[in-house]
């Protein structure tokens, strides 16, 4: 069982490689599905969700440009496999009977809608899913701007990012440094001062413009979404508090 929610409108962060279910490409069914129920049951404890999506399980840009690609070019690939990740959860979402909405910001009017900002809010306030697909719609602009950006525009309380069997925030890479700590509690500026792997500075420094906390939890652990948004102490918390 979960605490009532501390928040009543999130933006939620998920990356490409987190719908992929540990392969490194492509997309896994059973983990569309697990992401969608607890999408579910947190829209069941009153909660407004808006959604944005990575698409690193299908296209990598940075990797693309290290290969020769123009950069630009390379980019907005990476946005259109954005939104083949958020018509593959828009379909999980509606198997599990939850109306859902998705927005591009490059216009695919034949697959989904494009961005609005008010008409995003109101899908939201009639209690509706929205996932917002193809980044900001703008070169150089990571996923992770997209969704600071997208849940200051929607009015969110809080920016949660999942990540992939990495439960917070260390001090260094805990895969490659057996001495990295965990941070619990952080602010946004020490982030940006000791140059965390927390998310792009950009995305960060918006954050901290707007005094937008975030929490950074591993997605596989149990219940993790309901848990964030219910305020219990998971993963790490970033805070100008």
């Amino acid at each position: 069982m979960t605490s009532p929610p501390k928040y009543k409108r999130v933006l939620l962060k998920l990356s490409g490689e987190s719908l992929s279910g540990g392969a490194e490409f492509g997309l896994d069914p059973a983990t569309l599905t697990k992401v969608a129920r607890q999408i579910k049951r947190v829209m069941e404890m009153g909660v407004s969700v808006g959604i944005v999506v990575g698409g690193g399980n299908i296209w990598r840009g940075s990797e693309a440009e290290e290969k020769g690609m123009d950069r630009v070019t390379a980019d907005y690939a990476g946005m259109l496999g954005t939104v083949i990740n958020a018509l593959a959860l828009q379909d999980a979402l509606e198997k599990e009977g939850v109306v859902t909405r998705t927005q591009t910001a490059i216009d695919i009017q034949q697959v989904a809608e494009p961005y609005i900002r008010r008409r995003a809010i109101r899908h939201l306030e009639k209690g509706r899913v929205v996932i917002f697909a193809a980044g900001t719609g703008n070169p150089y602009m990571t996923t992770d701007t997209a969704a600071a950006l997208r849940a200051i525009e929607i009015g969110a309380q809080v920016l949660l990012m999942t990540k992939n069997n990495v439960d917070g925030i260390y001090s260094a890479d805990p895969q490659k440094d057996p001495k990295a700590r965990k941070l619990d509690r952080v602010a946004h500026m020490e982030a940006l001062n000791m140059r965390l792997q927390v998310m792009d500075a950009t995305a960060l420094s918006l954050c901290l413009e707007h005094k937008l906390p975030i929490i950074v939890f591993d997605l596989k652990a149990p219940n993790s979404i309901e848990r964030a948004v219910s305020g219990e102490a998971i993963g790490s918390l970033v805070t100008t508090e």
